[in-house]
C-alpha cells in the first residue's frame, strides 16, 4: 500500500509517501511538518528511507526520521550528510512487495532519481515531473533544462504505456492515464 503522508499539511513540504509490505519504506521525508506522527498513524515500524534527491523540502525530516527509527538511507548521492548508501542508476531496491528499478534523472538536480516498478506498474518521480504536464524547475542550482528533457524522455522510453500509478514530489499523484502526464511534461518542458 502506498500512502502520502503529505495529505492535508499546509506547510511547504515535499510529499511524502509510506509504502508499506515486506520492505516498509518512507520515499523523501518532507519538511515543516511532523513526519514522526504521520508515520504511527500507519506503521510502528520503517524499514528503509529512499531519497529522491536532497533538495531541502525533500530531506528536512531525515533528522527526526532517523532518531525515532533506526534505518538506512538510500540516495543517489552518497556524499549527503544521512545516506548510508548509494544507490546507482539502474540499481534495484524493495519497496513494499514490488522491486522498483532506481533511474537517474537529472535536470532538476544533480542526484536526482525516479524509482519505478514494472509490476505493479508505479513510478515515483520526485520532481522530475507532476501532474497535466508539469516539471521540475530547472532555474536552481545544479538545474538544467536541456538534461532535465533527456531524463523526461529516458523515462518514456522505459515506462510502459500501461503505467498505472505516478506519485510526484509535489501536487497530486495521478492514476489516470499517468504516461500521458509523463509525455505532456516532454512537450511543455521544450516549449520554454
Amino acid at each position: 500500500m502506498i500512502v502520502n503522508l503529505t495529505d492535508g499539511i499546509q506547510a511547504f513540504t515535499s510529499n511524502v509517501f509510506l509504502v508499506t509490505g515486506e520492505q516498509t519504506v518512507l520515499v523523501d521525508t518532507g519538511a515543516n511538518f511532523d513526519v514522526i506522527e504521520r508515520i504511527y498513524e500507519h506503521t510502528d515500524t520503517l524499514d528503509t528511507v529512499v531519497l529522491t534527491h536532497t533538495h531541502l523540502d525533500h530531506v528536512d525530516n531525515l533528522e527526526a526520521v532517523l532518531t525515532a527509527f533506526d534505518v538506512d538511507v538510500w540516495g543517489y548521492n552518497e556524499s549527503f550528510d544521512g545516506v548510508d548508501h548509494g544507490l546507482e542508476d539502474e540499481g534495484a531496491i524493495t519497496m513494499g512487495d514490488h522491486e522498483y528499478v532506481a533511474y537517474h534523472t537529472p535536470g532538476h538536480k544533480d542526484d536526482h532519481l525516479c524509482l519505478y516498478a514494472e509490476e505493479p506498474q508505479v513510478l515515483f518521480a520526485g520532481d522530475l515531473v507532476f501532474q497535466n504536464g508539469s516539471f521540475g524547475r530547472t532555474d536552481l542550482p545544479e538545474g538544467d533544462r536541456a538534461t532535465l528533457i533527456e531524463s523526461i524522455d529516458r523515462m518514456l522510453e522505459v515506462l510502459d504505456p500501461s503505467l498505472r500509478e505516478l506519485h510526484t514530489g509535489h501536487g497530486p499523484s495521478v492514476t489516470t492515464d499517468p504516461y500521458r502526464h509523463v509525455e505532456l511534461a516532454s512537450q511543455m518542458a521544450r516549449q520554454h
